[in-house]
């Protein structure tokens, strides 16, 4: 009895341990993918693309899920503005340090940095995606809705955000991409008495 009552307790203990491997296997393997997938923009925006397409047609074809869309559009919203703004707000970085752009020639260029990363900025867009795809094969979450308000109060709410947003970096004078490195040039050297003599 008590060699039985043994065996299924290793039983229930094997069962999470496998699922746990697999769990963990499966995970290594998805964070494998991402890092491949860092240093290929393009075909990572191409994919997103190709889900966001695949969401707005079925949602076409369905014609309902207009809430789930409408929270997909506010949660995007929220990522565009998280990757247009700078990682420290300028206005609070003035109040305590002082301004930080370049003042003189000499000073190091820095690039612009963003409070959500590009990779993270594609990442978390792809997921929004899967999560609200998974959703409309689910009957409960089509709640009948008047889809033309929700899209108005989306519009609304978008201008409004990217107005700010704009007068934020007018005001502060910084643009959400880097171009390249840029260099500040100093002044030029004088020229010495041998090329004004104009001897070799």
């Amino acid at each position: 009895m008590n060699m039985g009552g043994g065996a299924g307790v290793a039983d229930d203990n094997t069962a999470p341990s496998a699922v746990t491997q697999f769990s963990h296997a499966v995970w290594r393997r998805y964070q494998h993918l991402l890092d491949k997938s860092t240093p290929l923009v393009l075909y990572r925006w191409i994919f997103l693309a190709a889900i966001g397409f695949v969401y707005a047609l079925r949602v076409y074809l369905l014609q309902g899920f207009y809430i789930i869309t409408y929270g997909l559009g506010i949660y995007i919203l929220q990522l565009l503005i998280a990757f247009l703004s700078p990682q420290v707000d300028p206005e609070i970085q003035e109040l305590t340090d002082g301004p930080s752009l370049p003042t003189r020639g000499s000073d190091e260029f820095r690039p612009f940095v963003r409070r959500l990363p590009e990779f993270k900025f594609w990442h978390s867009l792809a997921k929004a995606f899967f999560f609200a795809l998974v959703l409309t094969f689910f009957s409960a979450f089509d709640v009948p809705v008047f889809w033309p308000i929700l899209l108005f109060y989306w519009l609304v709410l978008f201008v409004s955000t990217m107005k700010r947003q704009i007068m934020h970096m007018v005001k502060y004078k910084y643009v959400p991409f880097t171009f390249g490195k840029q260099r500040y040039a100093g002044k030029k050297a004088a020229p010495t008495d041998e090329t004004n003599s104009g001897r070799p």
